[in-house]
């Protein structure tokens, strides 16, 4: 029985000399296993502590000698063993949840002399210089000779780049690592995302740049990612469009989706209110959709995209005279905002609901509407903005929706009164 932890031991008469212990643990592997004693020529079983300084060893007899257990914390990985001789207290921390509990049954029943075959004893000998190195957080790979393909990633990496590997896939080994923070999966000829990726329960940056990616799954969008990616680097991929769910990445602060072939932009990318840097120049973006008004940003890349010159006259109608029934009903859902839910309605119409339109009156609409583009100047969503063409223009066309022919005539008027044509 091994354990791989942190650890402290704490003299307990220290205090009544007026000495503070250190308070600080070292990696250390803990073994437990039969040593000879060379006084009475009998077995007894031990528990080894090897540290990098100590890699010998030191040794505490188990049997009839650990006065108490302290285990309130060991769900995080957190217990203390109390020794009757010598006086010391055995502070352990850093611990896998499940090994350190099954540690500590095993020095339990050592301590209780039970029947050594059933006890899951180690060889106690002098540990590598590898097993009592401090926890590896950061990994970096640049090369396929140094990928590993007969050991596991470091179980608590918190950074991990892998990079011009030419990994087609992403390597389950990596979706284990529940304390990364970041992955870096650039440059390889990825295609596809798996979405257990949205287990990882601490990412906050995920790169991607310059892959083979042709979608970013719903799945994903989803995924715990809500509530922990902060920076998402998607460029140089080949993404033609984003699901309608990706705005609920709420929590994105950063978004990169240069050098695709994105044809249009999240209805709804209005919703990450938190997102403060988007580049997604050189695709085929020919309007930005009408919740682009609502971003609130510091940079703003839109370089190399064919935007439209956009004219009010010129106009998409899809209302029917009278309104469809099931128009009018999810109208005066969303408008009154009465709650629903698949539990409630189908599943087709809250995906309806979801991408609801919102007129110039305030007045939401859903599958009719008429459709047109204005110009609005980037500098209304962004302290900084990247030249959007050669010209050294700012502005780009941005939908807008009427939910009536008396709302776009409405429109029309004031735009004429302005002089735009």
């Amino acid at each position: 029985m091994k354990l791989q932890c942190d650890v402290e031991v704490v003299n307990r008469m220290l205090p009544t000399f007026g000495i503070k212990s250190r308070g600080k643990g070292t990696r250390a592997v803990l073994s437990i296993g039969k040593h000879l004693d060379k006084l009475s020529q009998r077995s007894n079983i031990y528990m080894l502590i090897c540290t990098a300084k100590d890699r010998a060893g030191s040794k505490y007899k188990l049997k009839n000698n650990i006065e108490k257990f302290f285990t309130w914390f060991v769900e995080e990985g957190k217990a203390t063993v109390r020794l009757k001789e010598p006086a010391v207290d055995i502070c352990l921390s850093k611990a896998d949840a499940n090994s350190l509990k099954n540690f500590l049954s095993a020095a339990r029943l050592a301590d209780r002399g039970s029947d050594t075959s059933s006890l899951p004893l180690s060889t106690l000998t002098p540990v590598r210089a590898r097993d009592v190195e401090q926890p590896k957080k950061k990994l970096t790979i640049v090369s396929k000779k140094d990928y590993p393909l007969t050991s596991n990633f470091p179980y608590s990496l918190e950074q991990l780049q892998v990079s011009y590997c030419k990994l087609s896939r992403v390597d389950m080994r990596m979706l284990s690592l529940k304390a990364l923070r970041k992955l870096d999966l650039s440059n390889n000829h990825i295609k596809k995302l798996p979405a257990t990726i949205g287990d990882l329960s601490c990412l906050s940056e995920l790169i991607l740049h310059n892959n083979h990616l042709e979608a970013f799954s719903e799945a994903l969008c989803l995924s715990t990612l809500q509530r922990t990616l902060q920076l998402l680097d998607l460029s140089q991929n080949r993404l033609q469009s984003l699901p309608a769910q990706f705005c609920q990445l709420r929590e994105l602060v950063n978004l990169k989706l240069d050098d695709n072939g994105l044809v249009c932009l999240p209805f709804h990318i209005g919703r990450l209110s938190k997102l403060r840097f988007l580049s997604a120049a050189h695709n085929q973006l020919t309007v930005l959709p009408s919740g682009f008004r609502k971003l609130s940003l510091e940079n703003l890349d839109l370089f190399g995209n064919p935007f439209i010159q956009p004219n009010p006259l010129d106009h998409t109608m899809q209302l029917t005279f009278p309104l469809a029934l099931q128009e009018m009903a999810s109208r005066a859902v969303a408008n009154l905002r009465i709650p629903y839910g698949p539990h409630l309605i189908p599943a087709h119409l809250c995906r309806d609901l979801e991408v609801g339109k919102t007129c110039d009156c305030g007045q939401v609409c859903i599958n009719f509407y008429i459709k047109t583009a204005v110009s609005m100047n980037l500098h209304q969503v962004s302290h900084t903005v990247v030249l959007v063409d050669d010209m050294g223009g700012t502005d780009a066309p941005v939908q807008q929706h009427f939910c009536s022919l008396s709302c776009y005539s409405e429109f029309l008027d004031i735009s004429l009164q302005r002089g735009i044509k």
